[in-house]
């Protein structure tokens, strides 16, 4: 498991990497490998025990200035810094992208 990681680590884009890691810093539940197996890494939308870090039903209800289209702010600054952006794959998943 630790060569998987390290490999993920080691092919991932610098600015995916530098995110990957500022995000899991902040306590966010990141996730290693892209939805599809890319040398990325996506979001939990499930793991929102301490804090909402994703929520799917976030984008309809809330008029919260803390998330975009459901996503924490937090996660979405951190992005933005590294030119990427948050979308949802499914009710459980966030992608994260290249702007």
């Amino acid at each position: 498991m630790v060569l998987i990681a390290w490999l993920l680590d080691r092919n991932m884009k610098n600015n995916y990497r530098k995110a990957f890691t500022a995000l899991k810093k902040i306590g966010a539940p990141v996730i290693e490998g892209g939805y599809n197996g890319e040398n990325t890494f996506r979001i939990s939308g499930e793991n929102n025990v301490d804090e909402i870090w994703a929520d799917y039903y976030e984008e309809y209800t809330s008029s919260s200035d803390n998330f975009l289209f459901g996503v924490n702010n937090r996660i979405n600054d951190i992005l933005d810094e590294h030119g990427l952006y948050a979308e949802w794959v499914n009710p459980g998943v966030v992608g994260v992208w290249e702007s």
